[in-house]
C-alpha cells in the first residue's frame, strides 16, 4: 500500500493516481498521556491501520493528487539517520569539488559512521525546502529512505529487512561549510520526506532501485541502490548497535555523485523505482 498524510493531517492511501481519504482509520489509534512513548503511533500500529483502510477504501472520499498538500508521511519520528558519503562516485565527486569539501579531506562512510538530523527539519513533499539567508551554497542530495517498523536493537545485517515497514524517497538538503553535518543538514525544511510511504511489501528489491533528481528540468542525479557502501540491511544492522530504534524512524541512505546548488524559484523532481515521483519548490 501506498499511505500519504495530507492536509490538515489527513490520511490517505494513493491508488490509480488517487487519493483516497482514509482518515477514519486513524479512529484506531490510541490516545496517550504524558509522558508520550517514543516512535510514531501510526507506524506503531500499522498492521491494525491497514486492516482498517482496506475496509474503509471502499466508500472514501476521493481527491487528485495535485490538488492536496502532502506532508511527511511519518509525522513522529524519533530520529533521523544519516548516511554520509555512502557512494563511490559521490567521495570522488566531494574531494574534487572546493565547494563541498571546504579543503577538508573526504573520507567514506566507513571513518564517519552515521549521524543524525533534527525531526523538526522534516517536511513534506508539498512544503517548501527554505533556502538560509546566510551567504552559502545549499546543495540537493536525492537519497532512498527506509521507514523502520519495529522496536529493535542489535538486530543482525540477515533479520534487518525484517523491521522496515516501507520506504519513501528523501531530499537531504545540505548547507556546504566545515561545521558538523548534524548542524548543517538539520535547518527547518532540510529532510524532505515522501512524497507517501510504501510498504515494504510492495517493493521487490531494495538493492536494486534506479532514482534520479531533476532541477528545473536538468537531471542532476541518478543512480541505483545497488551502489551503495554499506546495504540497506548493512545500515541498519550498524545504526542499531547504536541506537534503539523506534517505529517511524527514518534511515537516509545516503546520496550519489551529481550534488549541486539550488536557489529560491527553483523545482526539483524526484523519482524512485516503485515509489513514484515527488514534486518539490525551494522558496
Amino acid at each position: 500500500m501506498r499511505l500519504a498524510r495530507f492536509d490538515d493531517d489527513r490520511l490517505g492511501l494513493v491508488r490509480n493516481g488517487d487519493l483516497l481519504d482514509v482518515s477514519e482509520a486513524l479512529e484506531i489509534l490510541p490516545r496517550h498521556r504524558w509522558p508520550l512513548p517514543y516512535g510514531d503511533p501510526l507506524i506503531t500500529h500499522l498492521g491494525a491501520v491497514l486492516e482498517r483502510v482496506r475496509a474503509i477504501a471502499p466508500r472514501a472520499q476521493i481527491h487528485k493528487i495535485d490538488s492536496v498538500k502532502l506532508l511527511s508521511p511519518v509525522a513522529n519520528a524519533s530520529k533521523i539517520i544519516a548516511a554520509p558519503v555512502n557512494y563511490l562516485k559521490h567521495v570522488a565527486e566531494a574531494r574534487a569539488d572546493a565547494g563541498i569539501h571546504f579543503g577538508a579531506d573526504i573520507k567514506t562512510i566507513d571513518h564517519y559512521g552515521l549521524f543524525l538530523k533534527s525531526n523538526t527539519s522534516v517536511i513534506g513533499a508539498g512544503e517548501p525546502i527554505i533556502v538560509p539567508n546566510i551567504g552559502r551554497r545549499v546543495d540537493h542530495e536525492i537519497e532512498v529512505a527506509v521507514v523502520i517498523g519495529k522496536n529493535c536493537k542489535d538486530v543482525s545485517e540477515a533479520e534487518a529487512l525484517s523491521v522496515v515497514c516501507g520506504y519513501a524517497m528523501a531530499l537531504d538538503m545540505s548547507v556546504r561549510g566545515l561545521e558538523d553535518r548534524s548542524w548543517r543538514k538539520s535547518y527547518d525544511s532540510f529532510s524532505v520526506i515522501g512524497p507517501w510511504l510504501v510498504t515494504a511489501d510492495e517493493i521487490a528489491d531494495s538493492a536494486a532501485l534506479n532514482f534520479e533528481i531533476s532541477v528545473n528540468g536538468e537531471r542532476r542525479q541518478h543512480s541505483n541502490t545497488r551502489k551503495l557502501i554499506f546495504s540497506i540491511p548493512k545500515l541498519i544492522a550498524y545504526a542499531s548497535t547504536a541506537y534503539r530504534l523506534y517505529p517511524g524512524d527514518i534511515i537516509m541512505t545516503g546520496t550519489p555523485e551529481g550534488v549541486g546548488p539550488v536557489t529560491s524559484g527553483d523545482r526539483l523532481t524526484c523519482r524512485v523505482d516503485g515509489i513514484g515521483t515527488m514534486n518539490v519548490r525551494v522558496a
